[in-house]
């Protein structure tokens, strides 16, 4: 990277998110851009979770971008190397590959508010750019308990993100902490190869079947040959899950006949009435993310898996005791305890015109403008930023709508000319943030009794935008300059562009 390059456009990640916005610029005529990069490879979190059985929960022709179908979708819910290789295959047929930069940790971002620009220091030089494109995702740092003891530990440790594929799980006594997504794909997975297996359970989640099956060569081939066939799908999966929302959203009493069947799939595989005590959840589904599976029960109910219902409370050499006294002697810990969401580590790294961080200005609770904008941080928007995240249908509607908000700031900057940034005026993002909270207040995710990641240390929820995909889109179709101040560059300012 030269010394003091300078971009137009900044984009940092390249999952989704990254790969998203790098393909709409390209469509509004920005050519002047970068995706910075940390790994040496694109892909994002279907990259970094490579674990045996991780698999997606969103049909696989909802989980891909409207621009760029797949007709070829092997099952109707893809495993972690399709989503991967489909990225790859996006970054190719874009011809994204000049813009990226790989290695190129963002190590820190200043606004200069003198030249009204970000300056951008990576692990592979320093740059800097009049827009930034923060889409490090919620689900890219993983994050391990505080365990007392657990530096003790002589076995083998890792997260289910970080997986280590030249350690041999066959025969191994491994425990895994956390019933998460990854969790419930991970144990059916381990379990057959495992001499046992040893799950810790804060507290049981909800599981419906996957239904999942392979995708027939004539139905690939129709999808090749009439591609709205493929749209019209799409715009199926889709429908069924908006109308879905208003019970989370709305009405949540009424997802007592979905507990029911929830409780039948349990009850099919768990003939152990004690065991199906353990596994029974005390809060009202949708409260904490729906799981889909049709292994995670029956692998429970094999002899080398045991479930304890207690949380890991400390490690005492290759013992592990749960809050509840339970033992167990294991060779290998894998934790499935999620990410940093609601504390995202690129906050830390982003200083904003007043000097503070993005931690520091977020510290009472993430908060932005219509999911992309904070205060004090000009010309910088976040894809898949505070309350943009989903309950029951597929992220990338709602990237798609952020990107249709990037590429209207970006014509927004276009049209008011010279060197000009966009601030976001506190009092909208307050008053977009209070509608938010306000609608959130009878949501299944704030009335259902479970404590879950969507909420921040505050007990808020900063993760979840509580309506339908259809009003996000509607409501980031424009970028609204009466939200934004408009800055200029001061009179005495001297204006370089190096």
């Amino acid at each position: 990277m030269a010394e003091h390059e300078h971009v137009r456009v900044a984009v940092v990640g390249s999952g989704f998110g990254g790969l998203g916005a790098a393909v709409r610029l390209r469509r509004e005529g920005v050519t002047d851009f970068v995706v910075l990069e940390r790994a040496d490879s694109v892909g994002g979190t279907w990259r970094d979770n490579s674990y045996p059985g991780c698999a997606c929960d969103v049909p696989s022709h909802l989980y891909s971008f409207s621009f760029a179908p797949n007709p070829d979708w092997p099952r109707t819910f893809s495993g972690q190397e399709h989503i991967r290789a489909y990225l790859e295959h996006v970054t190719d047929v874009f011809r994204l590959r000049p813009h990226i930069r790989l290695n190129s940790e963002v190590k820190r971002m200043t606004w200069d508010s003198e030249k009204l620009r970000w300056d951008i220091e990576t692990a592979s030089g320093r740059l800097s750019a009049d827009l930034v494109v923060s889409a490090t995702g919620p689900l890219s740092d993983p994050r391990i308990p505080e365990i007392p003891g657990l530096d003790s530990f002589p076995g083998k440790v890792f997260h289910s993100a970080r997986w280590d594929h030249d350690y041999d799980l066959r025969g191994k006594r491994v425990a895994m902490v956390g019933t998460g997504a990854s969790a419930i794909q991970i144990v059916p997975a381990v379990q057959p190869l495992a001499r046992s297996v040893t799950l810790f359970q804060r507290t049981p989640p909800w599981v419906m079947p996957r239904m999942d099956r392979e995708i027939s060569g004539a139905e690939r081939w129709l999808h090749r040959q009439l591609p709205f066939t493929s749209q019209v799908r799409r715009g199926l999966l889709w429908g069924i899950r908006e109308l879905q929302v208003q019970a989370f959203t709305k009405r949540p009493n009424e997802l007592g006949a979905v507990e029911q069947l929830a409780k039948r799939n349990m009850a099919r595989a768990i003939k152990d009435p004690a065991l199906r005590a353990k596994l029974t959840p005390d809060y009202r589904i949708g409260c904490k993310r729906i799981l889909l599976s049709s292994t995670y029960y029956p692998a429970l109910a094999q002899p080398n898996v045991d479930v304890v219902a207690s949380g890991l409370s400390r490690v005492e050499g290759s013992k592990l005791v749960a809050a509840d006294g339970t033992e167990a002697e294991v060779d290998a810990i894998v934790f499935g305890t999620g990410f940093h969401v609601t504390d995202m580590p690129i906050a830390d790294r982003v200083v904003g015109a007043d000097g503070r961080t993005l931690a520091e200005a977020w510290k009472g609770g993430m908060e932005a403008l219509r999911g992309a904008s904070a205060a004090g941080f000009p010309n910088w928007l976040s894809v898949i930023g505070p309350n943009t995240g989903l309950g029951n249908s597929s992220m990338i509607l709602m990237i798609e709508s952020q990107l249709n908000y990037l590429a209207d700031f970006v014509r927004q900057l276009d049209v008011l000319g010279g060197r000009a940034a966009l601030d976001a005026r506190p009092a909208a993002v307050a008053a977009w943030n209070h509608r938010v909270q306000e609608r959130m207040k009878r949501t299944v995710w704030n009335t259902g009794g479970c404590t879950s990641w969507y909420l921040d240390a505050n007990g808020r929820n900063s993760t979840i935008w509580p309506g339908t995909t259809t009003e996000f889109r509607r409501a980031t179709r424009r970028v609204d300059l009466a939200e934004y101040e408009v800055l200029r560059v001061p009179a005495h300012a001297e204006v370089t562009t190096v």
